[in-house]
């Protein structure tokens, strides 16, 4: 029976692929000393759109949350699941998960990052989900209250919906470290937190999920609007759109003309963070790191407020030329060519390999359904 399970439920952008990808790669490893991922990357992100019973799960998503459930149950020790997605469920669909579990020792953990970063973060995410919104829109529905969801991922309320349904010494926020700082620095926040013994894991992974620049996540968004109903779940868009086009080419491309919230609304995501501040220091749980990593790269408000530190301001993709886009376009069909022709190439398999391949999957299969001590 499973002794305590680690539900690391959001936020996005906040270096949980990076995270992710150190767990994943480890799992072996993490197994041996007694915790367990169970089912796999996939089974994790099919899990929390069964559980929030999304419109874009995609149909033929084989894992549901018991599914996931029941394969933490069969463990003695620790068990981690880590979905970003799961933050954004209701308060129903949380309190259906964590009782799902019991009785294991649940706790949650939620890690959080400046809004003067988050936001352009957040936007780029949405259109590498299929969003169609332009940067300036996004942030004018959530300026003026009309984009909720947006707040549904915020560190306050997340710890609201999954935190109050364990004692306070079981809910975790991690701050995301200022800018600069490493990408160990923020494991060895999550390591702790998850009981994973220092030097366990081996920390070279990819890059864990590159930003795009402004003038690649705008030719994206463009893209997303001539698709129309083309590619509608979440599945088929990462095979197709996110496979070919965005880790084949677009990560690939200049991506050096950075973008971010203008000057008018410094204030407003200033007093936006203190706000954050005071509200997660008044709620009782494990902090690990600093809420002053939540303050805009530095930046003080005073009572009036007035921000004495101005983040660093750069280019909107609303403002990119149509030449420019024109450019990148060119530049990145020249990118597809390439790519399509690598893929035309490419020596196929033999029959012998194929079966090696399956073989493989067969095992690893085995090995992660296997009881512990065998």
């Amino acid at each position: 029976m499973v002794k305590r399970v680690f539900l690391h439920v959001g936020a996005p952008k906040t270096g949980s692929t990076y995270v992710q990808n150190v767990l994943w790669k480890n799992v072996e490893a993490l197994k041996k000393s007694g915790i367990l991922l169970p089912g796999s990357t996939t089974a994790h992100d099919e899990a929390m759109t069964d559980l929030r019973q999304v419109t874009w799960r995609d149909p033929a998503s084989s894992w549901t949350w018991d599914r996931l459930v029941t394969e933490c149950a069969r463990w003695p020790g620790d068990v981690i699941v880590s979905n970003e997605g799961l933050g954004g469920a209701t308060a129903e669909q949380a309190a259906r998960a964590v009782a799902s579990l019991a009785p294991a020792e649940v706790h949650v953990v939620v890690a959080a990052r400046d809004l003067w970063r988050t936001f352009p973060s957040m936007w780029q995410q949405s259109i590498r989900a299929r969003s169609l919104w332009s940067f300036g829109d996004f942030l004018d529905v959530i300026e003026r209250g009309r984009y909720d969801a947006f707040w549904d991922f915020t560190p306050n309320r997340m710890l609201r919906r999954w935190g109050d349904l364990v004692p306070a010494e079981r809910r975790h926020l991690i701050t995301v470290p200022p800018p600069g700082a490493s990408q160990e620095m923020l494991w060895g926040r999550f390591a702790g937190v998850l009981g994973i013994p220092a030097g366990l894991c081996d920390l070279r992974v990819p890059s864990s999920n590159p930003s795009l620049g402004a003038v690649e996540v705008e030719l994206l968004r463009r893209v997303n609007v001539g698709l129309g109903d083309r590619y509608p779940h979440r599945t088929p868009y990462q095979k197709v759109v996110q496979r070919h086009l965005v880790n084949a080419v677009l990560k690939d491309s200049a991506n050096d003309t950075r973008f971010g919230i203008g000057p008018d609304r410094v204030d407003w995501v200033a007093e936006l963070a203190e706000q954050q501040i005071r509200e997660l220091q008044e709620y009782p749980c494990h902090v690990v790191g600093d809420l002053a990593d939540l303050r805009p790269d530095g930046a003080v408000v005073t009572t009036m407020p007035t921000v004495t530190t101005t983040p660093t301001v750069t280019t909107t993709p609303d403002d990119l030329t149509e030449a420019q886009l024109l450019e990148a376009a060119i530049e990145t069909i020249i990118g597809m060519l390439g790519h399509a022709d690598e893929l035309s190439t490419r020596e196929p398999l033999t029959s012998r390999e194929v079966l090696a391949k399956v073989k493989n999957r067969a095992k690893r299969a085995l090995l992660r359904r296997a009881p512990a001590g065998r």
